[in-house]
Order: C-alpha cells, then structure tokens, then sequence
C-alpha cells in the first residue's frame, strides 16, 4: 500500500449504508415485539439480510443494543426539531415532554438489557444531546404563560429525566405516566403568584 493511501477511510458503500438502516429498524421493531432478548437471527429476518450482515455491522449483541439506542434518540431528536420548526404554540414543550415518556417506555426493555451489559444508558445524557432545542421550546412556553417564567432548562431536564429514568425502571402502567406526567406539568405551570 502506498504511503498516500495510509490513515484514509475508505467511505462506506451505499448497499452498506441501507444494510445498516434496516438493521437497525428491525432491531428497533423486534425488540419492541419480544423484547431485548430476542434473538440477532429474529433481527436479521426482520431485516431481509443474513447473519452474517449484522454481526459485520455489529459485532456483539450490546453494540446492536447500543445503536438502537442512539437511534432511538436520533428519532426523537429528529421530531424535537420538527416541533422547534413547526409548533410555534407555547404548549409544545408538553408535548415534547410526553414524546420523550413515551419512547422510553416503548424502549424500556432495550434499555434495560443495555444496562445488564454495563453501559448506562440515561434519560438526562438523551435530554442534554437536545439542549438547545429544549431552550427554544422553553422559551417560547415561558413566552406564551404556559409555563412559571422562573423554570429553567437545567431544572425541567432534571425532573422530566428522573421521572422517565424510573418509569423505565419500575415499567410503569400507561395511566402511571399519564399521572406522572400531568403532576409534573403542574408544578411546570405559572401559579396564583404569577410565577
């Protein structure tokens, strides 16, 4: 090899690129049908590919756990900035929040057989990655009176992150999350005060 040729990557092949997509988007859905457990050859079924495909792509069952959870969060992501584009109403920041419960509890069993392999795998780390969204949803709900004009981000990531990490962790009920949720927009909410 050529000394020009050191240190270069060679960029990933379009073929390659889709095997990975659809890897992923079968992992997503087959983990969600039987849970983290199932196993890669249900995954590459899904997927249309061999075997052999999914473990070029992922070597070991926690790394496809792995990208499925940045997937994941890639997703949400990719709807948060569709809200910040087209929710002008101070309310999204609720819906934002309800969004964020609801893939958790759609993923739980990801997540949870993702710690079982020691990574951690964090509502408040997801919720830091969408900070600057959250800021623009924020402020257009302080804006709007939706929400007490003294909340700040650092403390509406903290509450809304320990609230999901423990719905996770306990598999609560949909009403559960609902009554979780409708409390902690409550205390969100400007008072008699004017906060």
């Amino acid at each position: 090899m050529s000394s020009a040729g050191l240190g270069r990557t060679r960029p990933v092949r379009a073929d390659a690129r889709r095997n990975r997509a659809r890897i992923l988007e079968a992992a997503e859905a087959v983990f969600a049908e039987q849970g983290a457990s199932a196993s890669t050859d249900a995954v590459a079924e899904r997927a249309g590919v061999a075997i052999g495909t999914v473990f070029r792509h992922f070597p070991t069952k926690p790394d496809l756990l792995r990208a499925v959870v940045m997937s994941v969060q890639d997703h949400i992501a990719a709807e948060v900035d569709v809200m910040v584009l087209d929710q002008v109403a101070p309310t999204a920041l609720f819906d934002f929040c309800s969004l964020v419960m609801e893939a958790g509890a759609a993923h739980r069993d990801v997540f949870e057989r993702l710690v079982e392999t020691g990574v951690q795998a964090r509502v408040s780390a997801s919720l830091a990655r969408m900070r600057p969204a959250i800021d623009v949803l924020l402020e257009r709900a302080r804006d709007g009176r939706a929400v007490r004009h003294d909340l700040s981000a650092d403390e509406l990531i903290a509450l809304l992150a320990a609230v999901c990490q423990e719905a996770m962790a306990g598999d609560w009920s949909g009403g559960l999350r609902r009554r979780a949720l409708s409390l902690l927009f409550g205390g969100m909410r400007p008072t008699e005060a004017g906060l």
